[in-house]
């Protein structure tokens, strides 16, 4: 029986992702130069390629944080926005109910 032990896993920040991408993209640098400069796997350099020529199209990732800063920015802010709909929509309730329930209020 062979003992396997994994390397340990490696986090990339969305912008060493983008400069390893932009390498691939922009400079032709090869998925094995990459993987071999940024010590990642075959799939997560291809991951990144893949993400990178799909936000060039202006395409979004689901469930991905964005390569590029502005995009991020604007992800961001997308949720901050949906938060703030899901809180008024949970205080006009709280109001109704608080409403209903005082008839002082009525």
């Amino acid at each position: 029986m062979t003992n396997k032990t994994r390397k340990p896993r490696q986090t990339f920040t969305a912008d060493q992702r983008l400069e390893y991408a932009r390498l691939m993209v922009v400079e032709n640098y090869s998925n094995t130069q990459v993987m071999e400069i940024s010590k990642a796997g075959y799939t997560a350099v291809a991951r990144w390629k893949e993400q990178y020529l799909a936000e060039q199209k202006g395409e979004l990732m689901e469930g991905k944080t964005a390569l590029n800063p502005d995009k991020r920015r604007i992800q961001e802010l997308e949720k901050q926005l949906l938060e703030s709909k899901m809180d008024v929509a949970l205080l006009k309730k709280a109001t109704a109910f608080f409403i209903r329930d005082n008839p002082a209020l009525k």
